[in-house]
């Protein structure tokens, strides 16, 4: 069973809209490298787990709760970045003025470059399964193969690369909500890769200085530095309310050999509040008449 909290995973600071960088953020959410995938992934792996080690199925099982919080903070965060796009920069990409409402949706080079129409046409300005081609995620991605050292070599290595794309996301934009998220989800796929390689080094694997991958000082970003400040990339939380092994294996020196130690955390995290999204006429979103509105006011002040 799963419970969920009405709260983000970490806070998403305000900023203008981006739909470009709404855009490119589509790779890091529905991408063959994406938050999509490794959720599924993990998901799947403890899913289908055999045999008696149960910490490693413990430890597979808590990335993977924590991946599905991942996949809520990035879409969010697209769709904040999407948001009155319409009037992004002044209006001077369209919408606004003399424009029509969605004009910018049609923008190309100098008006939009980058865009991806489906945000406008398909989504009401939200984000969609798909990476920043706009090719619709696929189970395919999900590697499952059953063999314990085997999955933990592919789940490493999805977390790197993932954490390498998302640096490079870091390089594409100075927007400040695109940055908080991209840079909370650096530092925990710096941890993810830690819990994973701390998985196989119990099974005999010696790191020596691959880690973290890609091998930087990471603390040369200001926000990904606030965060490391914190331990945040040492620390991996369980999920479970009834008890994990996970702290069998996640505990002790840190796998990147730095003199760091990595620890299993028994409180989660507090999380960030989530705000409810605006309506937007242009879209036709909700869509709701007055009426209509009006009763399902009623019906959520019944409710509390």
């Amino acid at each position: 069973m799963y419970f969920h909290v009405q709260k983000l995973i970490n806070e998403i600071v305000p900023d203008e809209p981006d739909p470009q960088a709404a855009n490119a953020l589509q790779e890091g959410l529905g991408g063959q490298f994406g938050e999509m995938r490794t959720m599924m992934q993990y998901l799947f792996q403890s899913f289908n787990f055999r045999g008696p080690a149960k910490q490693y199925k413990d430890l597979i099982h808590a990335v993977a709760v924590e991946e599905i919080s991942h996949v809520e903070l990035i879409a969010t965060t697209i769709s904040r970045l999407l948001d009155g796009a319409p009037k992004y920069r002044g209006n001077e990409m369209g919408g606004g003025g003399d424009g029509t409402p969605l004009e910018v949706a049609l923008g190309g080079s100098g008006k939009g470059g980058g865009l991806n129409i489906h945000h406008f046409l398909v989504g009401a300005q939200g984000a969609l399964p798909v990476d920043a081609a706009g090719n619709p995620w696929s189970g395919s991605y999900v590697y499952n193969s059953g063999n314990l050292t085997l999955d933990l070599i592919y789940n490493l290595m999805l977390e790197a690369t993932g954490r390498l794309q998302k640096c490079r996301l870091y390089e594409m934009t100075d927007n400040k909500t695109a940055r908080a998220t991209i840079s909370y989800l650096i530092v925990r796929d710096h941890a993810h890769e830690q819990v994973f390689a701390k998985a196989l080094q119990s099974l005999g694997v010696d790191w020596g200085k691959t880690l973290p991958i890609p091998n930087f000082d990471a603390t040369k970003f200001p926000e990904v530095k606030k965060l490391m400040d914190k331990g945040l990339h040492n620390e991996q939380h369980h999920w479970r309310l009834d008890g994990s092994l996970l702290g069998a294996i996640f505990q002790g020196p840190s796998p990147t050999n730095n003199g760091e130690t990595v620890s299993t955390t028994e409180q989660p995290p507090e999380g960030a509040p989530m705000t409810d999204a605006p309506e937007r006429p242009e879209e036709f979103s909700p869509g709701l008449s007055p009426e209509l509105m009006e009763l399902a006011q009623h019906i959520a002040k019944l409710s509390k």
